[in-house]
């Protein structure tokens, strides 16, 4: 009970761009983990960012995949999923989620709420995850933080109570005053220190000697106000996903998130139990069970190696015990498994709730799949969507197709993107959700697996999978469609439908046919 009382396991997320990276590193730096924090885009820090480790995403300055790092903390064991941002990887951050206790959102002062983190929030919404907000950015010119907690409220759809309050903005930016502990912090802009805190009565003349009387007045105004308007911080409904906490600060200059810290691990939650098919999981019985939510291939650019990422839902988990693979009814066991820090990892022994394992997958791993100690147990909501963009997928280079078809094989196994294999000419599609995956895909073999490929254009208007009971019917259908039907790779029948007009046809001629737009039915 001690193991798990003291995990917190959480994800961060956000539009691009305001900031979730950079986050990362800061916390990572409290962590002990790191001795100098990195940047992710800038000139003058040789240091990339820790969490951003594929050769993409240092070149471009953003997140392509979900990267977990932990560290030990006050006596609490930390495990941070920072995930990508932009829209095109989304399906990767939706199946994040599924695997954290607790959610900090990064909104852009300046910016507020944008249109990812409105559908990032409708997810944790759906699964009761509480979110604590960290309004970031503060040393820039921005929006009126009473403006900027209306908007939290009305674009997220919860109530806030913020827990600390922002002395100014931009140039004029003095600092944070910490409401949680009722301390007074003052900013001064470094990349690489942390700032000191001052013990200040709110209401003696020693708050004018720090931040001159203006500000002074403005901030004990600003107080009453909060304590006026906003009900006092209630934990059980932070607890229950009712109300979300605000921070305030600057993360590329480490203001404002050593008290987002300390706040977290004291309030947020430790794992909670987890919802199978079956039954409820609980983190405190006996018997280990975890799922995989992620498969990363290449972590090692020296070894063709993938890993699968299993979240530990209950029990213990121990190197070298038997465990049952339930989807292929087969007993496994790790000799190697490993914990992260990003790239870098480490063999452990042992593994409890709440933490994230990586174990080495030859390809007996998909996502979702769920090991036991010998119980059938399936957990469920690990969705795969119905790809939005469709290209033909053809090779560059003859010499190459063997290092071409084992890198597909092995990118497909990460669920970033669909293969379909068209039954008229036998070609290969690609499926994605956006624009970008294509360039990371091609990218990625050119650079990881040393094979060429080239994209050529195909519109389609959606992929849907097609079942029925009615055996006639599914045959007249795949004979009239013959052009458009294809296989993906369990090979269940796919409906290629190139527009609308096509596919609402389709349904009203063939009523005994179930189109399904998610690969899970």
């Amino acid at each position: 009970m001690d193991e798990i009382e003291r995990r917190r396991t959480f994800a961060i997320i956000s539009h691009p761009d305001a900031g979730k990276t950079t986050l990362t590193e800061k916390l990572l730096l409290f962590g002990g983990q790191i001795q100098v924090a990195g940047a992710v885009k800038n000139n003058k820090i040789k240091k990339t960012a820790t969490s951003d480790w594929m050769e993409i995403e240092k070149q471009r300055g953003i997140s392509v995949t979900t990267s977990v790092m932990e560290f030990d903390y006050e006596g609490y064991k930390v495990n941070i999923l920072d995930t990508p941002g932009h829209q095109d990887f989304a399906e990767d951050t939706f199946r994040t989620l599924t695997a954290v206790d607790s959610a900090i959102i990064v909104v852009d002062g300046a910016k507020g709420v944008e249109a990812q983190t409105r559908k990032l929030m409708a997810v944790c919404r759906m699964r009761k995850t509480p979110v604590i907000v960290f309004v970031n950015k503060m040393d820039r010119e921005g929006k009126d933080p009473f403006d900027l907690l209306d908007e939290l409220e009305e674009e997220l759809q919860i109530k806030v109570r913020p827990l600390s309050w922002p002395i100014n903005q931009g140039q004029r930016f003095k600092g944070v005053y910490n409401i949680y502990e009722q301390r007074l912090d003052l900013f001064t802009p470094d990349k690489q220190k942390v700032t000191e805190k001052v013990e200040v009565d709110i209401h003696g003349p020693e708050l004018e000697a720090h931040v001159g009387e203006a500000d002074a007045e403005k901030l004990r105004a600003d107080l009453e106000l909060i304590e006026g308007v906003y009900p006092e911080f209630d934990v059980q409904a932070y607890l229950d996903a009712e109300v979300a906490p605000v921070f305030f600060g600057s993360a590329l200059n480490n203001f404002g998130v050593k008290e987002l810290l300390d706040c977290f691990v004291k309030i947020a939650p430790s794992p909670r139990p987890t919802q199978a098919e079956e039954r409820t999981v609980n983190p405190e019985e006996p018997k280990f069970t975890g799922f995989i939510f992620k498969i990363t291939a290449n972590i090692d650019p020296n070894h063709r190696s993938c890993i699968a990422f299993c979240k530990v839902c209950s029990g213990k988990f121990v190197r070298n015990a038997p465990y049952l693979h339930v989807r292929q009814d087969k007993t496994v066991r790790f000799s190697s498994p490993t914990q992260f820090m990003a790239q870098r990892k480490s063999t452990i022994d042992e593994a409890w709730p709440g933490d994230i394992v990586g174990l080495p997958d030859n390809g007996i791993f998909k996502i979702g799949d769920t090991l036991t100690e010998g119980e059938r147990l399936h957990f469920r909501g690990l969705p795969s969507f119905s790809p939005e963009m469709f290209k033909y997928i053809e090779n560059a280079d003859p010499m190459k197709t063997k290092q071409l078809a084992k890198g597909i094989e092995q990118l497909m196994d990460e669920g970033v993107a669909q293969l379909f294999v068209n039954q008229f000419n036998g070609r290969k599609i690609i499926g994605t959700v956006g624009q970008l995956q294509f360039e990371v895909i091609q990218y990625r073999l050119e650079h990881e697996y040393n094979a060429k490929c080239r994209w050529e254009p195909l519109s389609l208007y959606k992929a849907c999978w097609i079942e029925s009971d009615d055996a006639a019917q599914l045959e007249a259908f795949k004979k009239r469609k013959y052009q458009y039907m294809a296989k993906d790779r369990e090979g269940r029948d796919v409906f290629l439908a190139d527009s609308n007009y096509v596919l609402q046809m389709a349904q009203s001629d063939f009523e005994h046919i179930k189109f399904h737009f998610t690969s899970e039915f």
